[in-house]
């Protein structure tokens, strides 16, 4: 495996990820719409120049957000690395916070940041459906059957700022 930017991943390759996992490039959240393919981002690459996880970011003044976080394979380490090598950008950039945004029904994302770290912030109620209007291909239903309505932000403070 090896970690890389993904300014170096053709973006014909990230294009094919994001339609593969997410249905487009395209992420619809409260903060905002994003084409992931133009975001900074980092992936992890196995033997095959196969994306293996991914992970995107925006950074605003002092505060990085995390767009998107993929891992196709869990539990061997790939999704840690790729929050801190965000983390350690954002902190090249000067941030001193991060932030993301999930949906209710993300249980298993839920439980990864909180042990990385991470904090609930703020609940957006029923922001799920204001995203629907524009990206109409968001699930009604997702993990374990919990209908996909609100998203939970979770914040970060990073040390060393």
């Amino acid at each position: 495996m090896q970690l890389t930017n993904t300014k170096n991943i053709p973006s014909e390759q990230l294009t094919q990820f994001f339609k593969t996992h997410w249905g487009s490039t395209e992420m619809v959240i409260s903060s905002g719409v994003y084409d992931c393919i133009k975001l900074d981002g980092f992936a992890m690459i196995n033997e095959a120049t196969e994306i293996i996880g991914l992970i995107t970011y925006i950074v605003r003044e002092k505060e990085c957000e995390i767009i998107s976080l993929d891992s196709i394979q869990e539990g061997k380490g790939i999704g840690t690395r790729l929050i801190q090598a965000a983390e350690t950008a954002a902190k090249e950039s000067n941030c001193s916070q991060m932030k993301l945004i999930t949906t209710n029904d993300n249980l298993h994302a839920l439980k990864f940041y909180q042990k990385r770290g991470y904090y609930l912030a703020k609940l957006h109620r029923n922001a799920v459906e204001k995203a629907r209007e524009r990206k109409p291909s968001i699930p009604l239903t997702g993990n374990d059957g919990i209908p996909i309505r609100d998203e939970l932000e979770l914040e970060k403070v990073l040390s060393g700022n």
